[in-house]
């Protein structure tokens, strides 16, 4: 079931945003996955008149929130030295910010306790992280401390995958030169997925808010996996159909009227194809809450930011 409009009347007073972007947290380890991000990380900042925070964590095992960034450290390397060269790195990392408000860091110890420190010290509204997303196995690999901030993080993370292409990648150097491509971020459509559940209910007025400001097309889409509750609904599509429009406030200040998807399958499927059919430039999903007493499996929201041609937010709540 398909329901979109064209544009509408807005009402004559813009509400607040429902995400505010005061300062954006960057994690880099200095591979191209991390470059991949840098862009996003930059063009928020622009938009919002964010301050960027540049972070590189030296952890004892030579590991970041990807793998095989750390090229530059050698066996037996003292830290003193590997701390030097991180430093050069990154200030090779902000030189090419340009007139983004930026503070730069090199820390030491465990990533994501030195990243969560961070957001809390400086009061930070957003996590930006490129993913390299291996697949082997059957299993997807994000890295151990990217499935740290997925699970664990208490500000919404915006995940650069290794498939995002098209027109929601950001160009990363005008003409060739070392600054960043001071490009604007567009958001034209925006897909926002649910299963109803709490955590994915509250990230709507995120998904909302952000089709406001952006003036963004916005998909809301719901899933059924499991066939068994055509049993227990007699009508799911349309009930379904109906706690999605219900989602958006009837003052919300958006261009376009929601339109509004259901769909039968894997949930992760349905999400990557309908965001790849419909250009959508971010998808926003909830994540649900770390468990610190088992190792939760791999979850719908990984295999999204894997497979996604487009950046993906989570939201934990």
């Amino acid at each position: 079931m398909t329901v979109m409009e064209c544009k509408q009347d807005r009402p004559e007073t813009k509400k607040p945003a429902a995400i505010s972007v005061k300062n954006v947290l960057y994690a880099t380890d200095f591979s191209s996955t991390s470059e991949s991000a840098l862009p996003y990380a930059t063009a928020i900042c622009r938009h919002f008149g964010s301050t960027l925070h540049v972070v590189h964590v030296l952890s004892d095992a030579n590991l970041l929130f990807t793998s095989g960034g750390v090229d530059y450290v050698s066996p037996g390397m003292t830290y003193e030295n590997a701390r030097v060269m991180a430093q050069e790195k990154i200030q090779q990392v902000t030189s090419r910010l340009g007139e983004v408000p930026h503070r730069a860091y090199v820390r030491h110890g465990d990533v994501w306790m030195n990243l969560n420190n961070m957001v809390a010290e400086n009061a930070i509204d957003m996590i930006v992280v490129g993913t390299h997303g291996r697949t082997g196995l059957g299993k997807l690999l994000l890295g151990s401390v990217a499935e740290d901030i997925l699970r664990h993080a208490s500000c919404p993370v915006l995940i650069v995958g290794p498939r995002v292409g098209g027109r929601a990648k950001l160009p990363e150097f005008p003409g060739g030169g070392t600054e960043l491509a001071p490009v604007e971020l567009e958001l034209r459509h925006i897909l926002y997925a649910t299963n109803f559940a709490p955590v994915s209910l509250k990230v709507a007025p995120i998904a909302i808010g952000l089709a406001e400001e952006f003036e963004s097309q916005l998909t809301l889409m719901h899933v059924i996996e499991d066939r068994t509750d055509m049993e227990t609904r007699p009508e799911p599509l349309k009930d379904g159909a109906q706690e999605l429009q219900a989602l958006v406030p009837k003052d919300a200040a958006l261009a376009y009227k929601p339109e509004v998807v259901m769909e039968f399958g894997p949930a992760w499927e349905c999400i990557v194809n309908a965001a790849a059919e419909r250009e959508a430039d971010l998808i926003v999903l909830g994540a649900r809450p770390a468990d610190h007493a088992t190792h939760l499996p791999w979850s719908t929201v990984h295999h999204v930011v894997v497979h996604a041609t487009c950046p993906v937010i989570t939201v934990r709540r």
